[in-house]
């Protein structure tokens, strides 16, 4: 066995993420990667090599920890799907910018406090109903990603796994609170942000369809109530009941209880719960419920799961030699969260801060360096459609109800335009240090309130325009 990675094993996972990239763009494969078939053999053919050279190298144990890691990943994403599919929000109010903002807030705040799976699963289906007279809302689905999906997820341990790994070992459950004032400018720059864009695309959009959104108002109404009991569930298993020790179990100290996915199965009660007690009106025929998107995200993530072993190995050896400090620590957290699983990545960065001087710890780190890797871990997970679990997810669902939405590269464009700007002037304000830096960052954030300014005044000159054509105004 070897204890190094060397840097061509990297190959398999750039591999894989290109083939998420480009793939569907390609007329001769586009069709075939709608079928989870061809996605699973792309994933197993970059990924049981990688597995197998892991094993040879490092011992089977390292392959079967990413083997449960994956297990417990998509074991809760398969808990929070199947468990919101029964959860319908019945009715339909108009789908104007505002309602839609204070959809896109609402998830932004409960996402610390169910997760932001569940927020996201939670909220994307009605947010969708709502918004099914209008043909621009690529753009919805988008920011329900960036805020819902993980900016929101700051506040608490159960927002996001790497807070959750990060309490697991000894920071306290109420340190994040720290956050609010990162979690308070990251989102309410982005739901300024949305409100503009979705603003422009709401005065593209059609007289008739816009007529149709105003007539078809029906008063909004909660059914399948009884799923939050199983959503609790969950939340109350992640935080509290224990999996599988394999710690323990491999060192052959474990108990018997130790050797059960307790928490897992708590999600399959839930899972079961959820089918027992739902209907299949609300499941089948108010929420169109399909296993697809579960499934491509199950198929794709084995993939993702084992070609990136080689990589976060090869991370934790040069780790050492990166110049580190609050930036560098957010940035290399950050990046590498958007392409690798930002659970291990910040674990990654959490052991190498804690043997750095630094200040006052928390839980053995420099208080400092722990939250940029926390911000990092959280915030940089949206930048591409991979970075977080729920990310994929969100996507499919929407594909799955009729909405065109961004390629691989096409959504990194979007969070290079939208999210970037907003991340780089939180960085400058609440992490770097010193007069210059700070007041380029509230430059920034001027730049991104003007931006928005502009283009909700210019949409609302375009549509009085369009209103006096028509001998409305």
């Amino acid at each position: 066995m070897t204890n190094t990675v060397p840097a061509w094993m990297l190959i398999p996972f750039v591999a894989m993420l290109l083939s998420i990239a480009i793939l569907p763009l390609i007329p001769a494969t586009a069709k075939l990667w709608e079928d989870w078939r061809f996605q699973l053999a792309i994933a197993l053919v970059l990924g049981v090599p990688v597995a197998i050279y892991m094993a040879i190298h490092f011992g089977m144990v390292a392959v079967a920890d990413t083997a449960f890691e994956y297990f417990q990943f998509i074991a809760l994403l398969f808990a929070l799907f199947v468990v919101s599919g029964s959860i319908f929000l019945e009715g339909d109010i108009r789908a104007t910018p505002k309602n839609n903002s204070i959809f896109l807030a609402v998830g932004g705040v409960i996402a610390s406090f169910i997760g932001t799976t569940g927020a996201a699963m939670l909220l994307i289906r009605p947010l969708l109903n709502v918004n099914s007279e209008r043909k621009h809302k690529a753009q919805t689905v988008i920011f329900t990603i960036l805020i819902v999906a993980n900016n929101g997820g700051l506040l608490t341990p159960l927002g996001d796994p790497p807070l959750f790994l990060g309490f697991l070992r000894g920071v306290p459950f109420t340190w994040t609170f720290h956050l609010i004032p990162e979690w308070f400018c990251i989102n309410a720059l982005l739901l300024i942000t949305y409100f503009a864009l979705d603003t422009r695309a709401y005065a593209k959009e059609s007289p008739e369809d816009l007529r149709m959104d105003d007539t078809n108002i029906t008063p909004i109404r909660l059914r399948g109530a009884i799923n939050f009991i199983f959503f609790a569930m969950i939340i109350v298993a992640v935080a509290v009941v224990p999996s599988m020790n394999l710690e323990a179990i491999q060192d052959g100290s474990a108990a018997w209880h130790e050797y059960l996915p307790l928490r897992e199965i708590v999600f399959l009660i839930a899972v079961i719960g959820s089918f027992v007690f739902g209907t299949k009106e609300i499941r089948y025929k108010l929420n169109e419920f399909t296993w697809a998107p579960i499934v491509e995200v199950a198929v794709l993530f084995i993939g993702i799961f084992l070609t990136m072993m080689p990589a976060l190995k090869y991370l934790a050896q040069i780790a050492p030699k990166l110049p580190l400090n609050e930036i560098t620590f957010y940035v290399f957290t950050g990046g590498l969260s958007s392409f690798l699983d930002n659970a291990p990545t910040y674990l990654t960065f959490f052991e190498m801060a804690s043997q750095l001087d630094g200040g006052a710890k928390v839980a053995g780190v420099p208080e400092a360096y722990l939250v940029a890797i926390s911000l990092g871990a959280v915030t940089c997970g949206a930048m591409t459609y991979i970075g977080n679990g729920p990310n994929f997810m969100v996507k499919s669902v929407a594909e799955e109800q009729g909405v065109k939405m961004p390629s691989f590269g096409g959504y990194i464009g979007w969070s290079l335009r939208y999210l970037a700007p907003v991340l780089a002037a939180m960085v400058l304000v609440s992490i770097a240090e010193g007069v210059v830096t700070t007041i380029i960052g509230l430059l920034l954030v001027i730049a991104v309130l003007g931006e928005a300014t502009w283009i909700i005044a210019h949409s609302r000159k375009s549509e009085n325009h369009q209103l006096l054509r028509e001998g409305k105004l």
